[in-house]
């Protein structure tokens, strides 16, 4: 076990001796110098432990002490999987294409900057950014960043829209504004809503799954905002997604992480599919968003505002930079992070060309430790009355990792990958086993394959008599 697990419980108040709870057969096999092995088991503990805590409140038991709850395990190449979920994942037998021709690093005039363009939108702005007229390649593209410095093609893609990190090393970074400012914050944030307590109970959970009768209003995209819903999915939740009609997802990225989730499509720019926004999130005991900050906050969507209108709202937010600092409200992705913060350059080859993790980490383990500080804040509201807010950023959990220690590399040698596969109106669908069951608890997801934005935007099931709100 690294210090990660330690550190949520710590930043959450939860009892620290539920770490020794935690058990693991050997390490992760993800080969890495930082310890992203101990990071992703640890946010895996972490989801485990916090809905096991919620099931045994749920089953009536107000005040468990750490020994009440039952010892946690992982498999340590079931969660190698889950990481690499992007990398298992077939459609119709053939591997997802996680990388877009225009995405990866490209040598500057002074140094790397690493691209994402994977979203048409976001290759239309890189090719603005360059100049670029019509269709481009990856040759073209190198030849056009060649002539430009990494941090003023930083800088201009931010202000375009275009997606685009320097690479840094990991001593600029800790110079770098951004890097202080999340320095000063937790590893993962809890805020209880303020006023006065009211009560939300969420009833008793008639099976061992802690989440049974909960509804959750999904505003994610791509890796750890869905990971998180999928999570909460998983142990039992009503888990409805909900995404522009004008932003069409990724096929393949919604089959990796929609496992036991419904979709659907609402345009807040249209003021009845605004009012049946509100009208769902009147009856949700959680939202989970996604989007950059202050984003959505046109919509009335803000904490502040959502806290107004709906009291005991829990709300589960992630982002690439963190809440606040002078980077807080550009664009991010996982990848993008590890070239910013110092990640890329550990990863470096031998001609000096940067790398990167051996998974999609910050990602995953931004998205299950975001779901089990929602499961932590559903576990309070269900005591307490009140309404939370939790944040996490990719930038912080890489901050995190850096901060420990570093060792040479290890071959992650011979691991068993578990896969399930499903027979779906997409097509034959092989995606990562979960790597999150409990106890008792579910084992399986409860469906694979169902298509983006292919429900009706409202809740499955009427709420349960046992339910107050």
């Amino acid at each position: 076990m690294g210090n990660f697990l330690s550190t949520f419980l710590s930043d959450f108040a939860e009892l620290p001796e539920l770490a020794d709870r935690f058990r693991s057969p050997g390490p992760v096999p993800l080969s890495s110098p930082l310890p992203v092995g101990d990071l992703a088991a640890d946010s895996i503990a972490a989801t485990k432990l916090m809905a096991s805590l919620l099931h045994l409140v749920r089953m009536g038991m107000r005040d468990p002490k750490a020994s009440d709850v039952p010892q946690v395990n992982i498999a340590p190449q079931l969660v190698a999987g889950a990481y690499r979920s992007d990398q298992l994942f077939r459609w119709n037998g053939n591997p997802a294409p996680a990388w877009a021709p225009l995405s990866g690093f490209f040598a500057s005039s002074d140094g790397w900057v690493r691209t994402h363009a994977n979203y048409p939108h976001h290759e239309a702005a890189l090719r603005s950014l360059l100049r670029l007229d019509g269709p481009a390649t990856a040759e073209t593209v190198a030849h056009a960043i060649s002539r430009r410095s990494a941090l003023d093609l930083e800088d201009e893609a931010a202000d375009s829209g275009a997606v685009m990190s320097a690479v840094r090393s990991p001593s600029s970074w800790r110079g770098h504004p951004q890097a202080q400012t999340l320095e000063t914050e937790p590893f993962i944030s809890l805020v209880q809503q303020g006023g006065e307590s009211a009560l939300h109970s969420l009833g008793s959970a008639d099976s061992y799954a802690p989440l049974e009768g909960v509804r959750v209003l999904d505003l994610t995209r791509v890796i750890a905002g869905p990971v998180a819903t999928r999570s909460l999915a998983f142990f039992g939740a009503d888990v409805l997604r909900i995404d522009s009609p004008g932003m069409p997802e990724l096929p393949w990225q919604h089959l990796d992480t929609g496992q036991g989730k419904r979709s659907a499509l609402l345009d807040l720019g249209y003021k009845p599919d605004r009012d049946r926004l509100d009208q769902l999130l009147t009856d949700a005991d959680a939202v989970v968003m996604g989007y950059r900050p202050n984003s959505l906050d046109r919509f009335g969507l803000s904490p502040v505002e959502l806290h107004s209108r709906h009291p005991g709202l829990v709300i589960g937010r992630v982002s690439a930079w963190g809440q606040s600092g002078p980077w807080a409200e550009r664009r991010g992705f996982d990848s993008i992070v590890q070239a910013a913060i110092g990640i890329a350059q550990i990863h470096a080859d031998g001609t000096g060309r940067p790398g990167a993790l051996p998974a999609q980490a910050l990602d995953h383990s931004a998205g299950y430790l975001l779901a089990a500080g929602i499961m932590s804040a559903l576990r309070r509201r269900h005591l307490e009355g009140h309404g939370w807010t939790v944040d996490i950023s990719l930038a912080r959990v890489a901050q995190e990792l850096l901060a420990q220690p570093h060792s040479a590399p290890t071959e992650a040698g011979p691991c068993e990958i578990q896969t399930v596969k499903a027979e779906t109106s997409e097509g034959t669908v092989t995606c990562a086993a979960p790597a999150i069951s409990i106890t008792g608890g579910p084992n399986r997801y409860r469906w694979i394959g169902r298509p983006w934005g292919a429900d009706q935007p409202e809740w499955a099931e009427p709420r349960s008599a046992s339910f107050q709100r």
